[in-house]
């Protein structure tokens, strides 16, 4: 049986993947329905970012159903960080498309490389990449953290900042540019990516299990305001 931290870290986790999952799938249709290409990549931004959380939530199911953990222990970051560079080039083509369409394959480009570089790092380095804490074997869930002098966390806070200052900050400009209901969408997209990136750098960071159920609470919310700023 699944202790009470186990829950709670398992529970959220499903939470974010169902959240993004079912917003990725009501986009994917809308885009299909209205040949919206923009949408397509919105809906997989957010399904990847869903797959993030993959690792707890796989250990919950395994804990839940047979009493044992993931094994061995490092597939449990490679669950949940192989989706990555996937959601960092999704959405570095989706805020290219909208910011700067013109530049948008220098910018994605960019972005494959360091991705490329990154899942080496992690499938290569995955021990040397992070630290894992099992208390109570069979009934708790695994919890990783990052080596924080790794290029493997490196690129990761890199991609954070990335995202935070390109599709954040970049979409929250976009929107005192606009007006209206355009206006309204660009701050549904910041606001969905600054989400995205302080609730991914605090659950990688903190330590405190209520304090990781709010973000993820929190983050719930991402792929809302993802659909919201692009459904048509």
């Amino acid at each position: 049986m699944v202790d009470a931290l186990g829950l709670l870290d398992g529970l959220t986790a499903t939470g974010i993947i169902l959240s993004a999952t079912i917003f990725a799938l009501l986009s994917l249709y809308k885009s299909i329905k209205l040949k919206a290409k923009l949408l397509t990549f919105a809906a997989l931004t957010m399904l990847f970012t869903g797959f993030l959380w993959l690792g707890p939530f796989i250990d919950l199911i395994l804990v839940t159903f047979t009493g044992t953990n993931i094994t061995p222990i490092y597939f449990y970051s490679l669950l949940s960080y192989m989706w990555v560079a996937p959601v960092l080039i999704v959405s570095m083509y989706l805020g290219g498309e909208l910011l700067i369409p013109k530049k948008k394959w220098i910018l994605v480009g960019t972005f494959i490389i360091l991705g490329i570089i990154f899942e080496y790092f992690l499938w290569f380095y995955t021990n040397d990449s992070f630290t894992w804490t099992l208390i109570n074997p069979g009934e708790g869930l695994i919890d990783a953290s990052f080596v924080r002098t790794h290029p493997t966390f490196l690129l990761v806070a890199l991609f954070l900042l990335s995202a935070l200052i390109f599709l954040g900050f970049g979409f929250l400009i976009k929107a005192k540019q606009a007006t209206g209901e355009l206006r309204k969408k660009f701050i549904y997209l910041a606001l969905g990516f600054i989400i995205f990136v302080v609730c991914g750098a605090l659950d990688s960071i903190l330590t405190l299990p209520v304090a990781i159920g709010f973000v993820r609470v929190v983050m719930m919310t991402f792929a809302i305001w993802m659909y919201l700023g692009l459904k048509t």
